[in-house]
């Protein structure tokens, strides 16, 4: 090839040692227009929002959770040069960044400023919000500037429909968020849009709640109706400590919820799963009785409730 040639498209190769780039960085490595759009068809290159792409292999080894938060760096990445940095990261976006529990919600970004110039077009990926936010409301987190946790969880919840609120609820307490503060700004809020399902998730949050799957399924035994278990309840048995999801002592009841690795970012070994299972069966010896729920069964509710009930009576008829 002659000296300043562009590559040829078949040929394009990605730079070494970076994953992201903004458009420009990629002609300044040598890439032009059509190379670029080899390797996006050849799946080398994946376009993540208007004028920033990252490596294939990078985006194709990443979970749901991660592409979300990747999604936010590609925006201020591809924004570095054309920003004067007066956003912060909020809302869902903020949530992502602060890693708390998102059920069933897109992956739009969310920037909170404090004016929003006609000038400025954020994309159709980004939702803009106005407004002045107050200093102990914006932090810092990854690098990236955004809204404080509990400044976070009441933008969301003030969005989110009861039971997407509570999940988030139930995390952002568990990381030790202020339920003072939280009260306080809930408070500050009469008459929004919202708020009502911000107070009632306040209000039935628990800490103890270790996924979202666990969270939705006491709303459902709540809702339901059925006499509330106690929550990460442990045992001993012949084969050591358990800890339980939810447990009615009194029956020997345990209800285990089996959804955590969609949301986890490990995998049970198989002798962790094993060592698990060996001390469920000495548990079940011991006169215990287990329900598994797995996350399409709890929206099957005459099917859960059933199932549940079944159990409860049986054990209190045994008793």
């Amino acid at each position: 090839m002659d000296a300043g040639a562009m590559p040829q498209p078949s040929r394009a190769k990605l730079p070494d040692g970076v994953d992201l780039w903004r458009t420009s960085e990629l002609l300044d490595a040598g890439l032009g227009s059509r190379a670029i759009t080899a390797l996006v068809r050849r799946g080398d290159l994946v376009r993540l929002r208007r004028g920033c792409y990252i490596r294939g292999s990078v985006w194709a080894g990443q979970k749901p959770w991660v592409r979300s938060r990747q999604l936010i760096a590609a925006h201020a990445h591809g924004t570095l040069t054309t920003s004067t940095g007066g956003f912060v990261y909020s809302h869902t976006s903020g949530a992502r960044l602060h890693r708390l529990y998102l059920w069933d919600v897109n992956d739009l970004v969310h920037v909170t400023q404090q004016t929003c110039p006609s000038c400025i077009s954020h994309g159709k990926d980004v939702v803009a919000h106005t407004r002045t936010l107050a200093a102990e409301d914006i932090t810092f987190v990854d690098g990236f500037p955004c809204t404080s946790l509990e400044r976070t969880v009441v933008d969301c919840c003030l969005m989110l429909n009861y039971r997407q609120s509570l999940i988030l609820m139930d995390h952002a307490l568990r990381k030790g968020a202020d339920v003072e503060k939280l009260r306080q700004m809930c408070n500050g809020l009469a008459g929004r849009n919202g708020v009502l399902s911000l107070r009632r998730a306040l209000a039935d949050a628990d800490a103890r709640s270790e996924s979202p799957g666990e969270t939705l399924t006491r709303e459902l035994l709540n809702r339901l109706r059925i006499e509330p278990p106690d929550l990460q309840v442990s045992v001993l048995s012949a084969e050591g400590q358990s800890r339980l999801d939810f447990a009615w002592r009194d029956k020997r009841v345990a209800l285990e919820f089996d959804g955590r690795i969609k949301y986890f970012d490990f995998q049970p070994t198989d002798e962790a799963i094993l060592a698990e299972r060996e001390r469920e069966k000495a548990l079940t010896e011991e006169g215990w009785t287990f329900i598994r729920v797995k996350w399409s069964q709890i929206f099957r509710e005459y099917e859960f409730k059933m199932r549940v009930l079944r159990a409860l009576g049986k054990q209190s008829a045994a008793a």
